[in-house]
Formats: C-alpha cells, sequence, structure tokens
C-alpha cells in the first residue's frame, strides 16, 4: 500500500507559470498511491483553466472514492471568504482533497480556524515584512477499507504562522481522538521535523525533504501514524513537473 501527499501549487508549474491539467494528471499516474491526499487544490478557478482538479487527479490513479474539501470559496489572493461546505454549484474554491483507490466507509470535516485579525509577519527568507490575512485551514478525514483492515487516514494543509500551525494540530489531534486507529495523517503541516512527531506523540514515516522544489532544504510534507500499521518499505520524496513542493510517498507493507 502506497501513500503520498503533495501539495500541488493548484497544479502550477514554476519552471513556466501554467497550469497544465495533463501534466498534473500526468504526475498523480506517476505517484502511483492508493491512498493521495493533495493541498492547495482548486475547483473552478480561472488559473487553473476552471477543472476540477480532484476530479482529474481521481481519473488518472483511478480513484474510487474522492472528497474534495473548500477551506474558502473566491480566489486565494484576491476576493475570498471561508468556505462552509453550502456553496453554489459553480463556486470557485480552494481547499485540500483525499482520494483512495479503496473503498471508504465514512467522511468528515474538520474546520480549523485562522488567526482572527492581520498581523504583521516577518519572512527572513525574502527579508522582508508581509500583513497577513490569514486563510481559514480545513481536514478531510475517512475511514479506508484496505486490504489489511480499516485504516483513518486524515489530509490537512496547516497554517504558515509559526506557533498557530502547533496550535491547529493539537486542535486537530484532539478531534480524532475518537476516530479508530491505526490512522495516518498527511499533509503540509508548515513544520519541520521534529515539531509533529513531538507536538503529536505520533511516528513519522518518513523523512524527506521537500520543500523547495529544486535543491530542497527542509521538511514541510509529513506523513504521521497513530497506532500500529506494519513495516515502511520504502520512501521516496519525488520531484514532479509542477509545484514548489515535492511529494512524500510512503510504501506500508
Amino acid at each position: 500500500m502506497r501513500l503520498a501527499t503533495f501539495n500541488i501549487l493548484h497544479g502550477r508549474s514554476p519552471a513556466d507559470d501554467r497550469v497544465d491539467v495533463d501534466r498534473f494528471a500526468a504526475a498523480v499516474r506517476h505517484l502511483d498511491a492508493n491512498v493521495l491526499a493533495l493541498q492547495e487544490v482548486d475547483r473552478g478557478q480561472e488559473r487553473s483553466n476552471h477543472a476540477d482538479l480532484t476530479a482529474v487527479a481521481a481519473e488518472a490513479m483511478g480513484a474510487v472514492a474522492h472528497r474534495f474539501v473548500a477551506a474558502i470559496s473566491g480566489t486565494p489572493g484576491a476576493t475570498w471568504m471561508a468556505a462552509t461546505g453550502r456553496e453554489q454549484p459553480g463556486t470557485a474554491e480552494y481547499g485540500i482533497a483525499l482520494l483512495s483507490r479503496y473503498p471508504v466507509r465514512s467522511w468528515q470535516v474538520v474546520r480549523l480556524s485562522p488567526i482572527p485579525f492581520r498581523f504583521p509577519l516577518w519572512l527572513p527568507g525574502p527579508r522582508k515584512v508581509i500583513v497577513v490575512h490569514e486563510e481559514p485551514r480545513a481536514a478531510v478525514v475517512a475511514v479506508v477499507e484496505t486490504p489489511t483492515g480499516p485504516l483513518t487516514v486524515v489530509n490537512t494543509h496547516l497554517s504558515f504562522v509559526p506557533g498557530w500551525n502547533r496550535r491547529q494540530l493539537r486542535r486537530l489531534q484532539r478531534d480524532l481522538t475518537t476516530f479508530p486507529g491505526p490512522l495516518v495523517l498527511m499533509g503540509d503541516l508548515n513544520m519541520t521535523p521534529p515539531t509533529p512527531a513531538r507536538v503529536t506523540g505520533w511516528t513519522s514515516l518518513a523523512d524527506g525533504l521537500t520543500f523547495p522544489v529544486e535543491d530542497p532544504d527542509r521538511q514541510l510534507d509529513h506523513v504521521l501514524l497513530r497506532g500500529e500499521l506494519g513495516p515502511v518499505t520504502a520512501t521516496s520524496a519525488p520531484a514532479l513537473p509542477l509545484s514548489d513542493h515535492r511529494a512524500l510517498t510512503v510504501d506500508i507493507g
């Protein structure tokens, strides 16, 4: 069983600044994941040719179950509002997606609050101050019927603001307490090791530099395990022809 997480940058390639749906589908096929967690996913956005990127990925990987969860409705970086899950058909949306080649017994959405005010934030990389209008975040939870039994899989994309992402992770961990184990949390947590494992007490299944895509120097994307699952037989952090992140894969059993 292969698990994979990939922040897809809404399908855009920094090399040519374009979203090519066929290129995105080919990248998903290359990952060959049985369960795939995607972040920064567009649906109905002009910048990604109004495509439903979750549906494109589902067809490419042969998923039998998939779910897109919008974090915002509207256009990132322009006019948007927090998504509620009750948006009108045809609304431009942006969020996360979870896809599975195995049947899914149940789905649930957890909404994670953003910082409720604008604030200045110093970015040491570009050495500048930005004013942050934090986007809301979400997690999607699926109980997947794998060949070895039920597996709870969670996908999320946490805040890039230090400290707040840890608060979101602790809140998510509390909300997942009642879900059956084993449980795997995947996604762009915007934290480097060993912080996610230390905050949760869960086991990191893969170490791999995932950001930036060229010459990566840090791991922002993670696969964490609560409980027992089986031996990890392989991991990888492949560079694909889109996104500013590398994907992260874990082979189990």
